[in-house]
């Protein structure tokens, strides 16, 4: 059974990438040396790896990952520490861009 990571990385500008890959080394890797010139994090390096989970089907994956990218930085930050019951909150607020 074929495993699938969907990652947040915390860039240099203090910015999250969020993604989704089936190889989390490897594509981290890549991430730090910069190997894609036109990656969101190529100009935003050094990259750290601050949450993953982890899915055997790739369509939940998929679904997990766009709906992390919609989120407010708060709430990615409440669910980077593990601050679950913060997540429902922060959905109901709205916060500047």
């Amino acid at each position: 059974m074929k495993t699938y990571y969907v990652y947040i990385l915390e860039c240099s500008d203090n910015t999250y990438y969020t993604s989704i890959t089936s190889n989390m080394e490897k594509r981290l890797i890549e991430h730090q040396l910069g190997k894609h010139i036109d990656s969101y994090t190529f100009k935003r390096r050094p990259i750290n790896l601050k949450f993953y989970a982890e899915f055997t089907n790739v369509e939940i994956a998929i679904q997990t990952e766009k709906q992390i990218k919609n989120w407010s930085g708060a709430k990615k930050n409440a669910l980077i520490n593990n601050e679950f019951e913060k997540l429902s909150n922060l959905a109901k607020k709205r916060f500047k861009k």
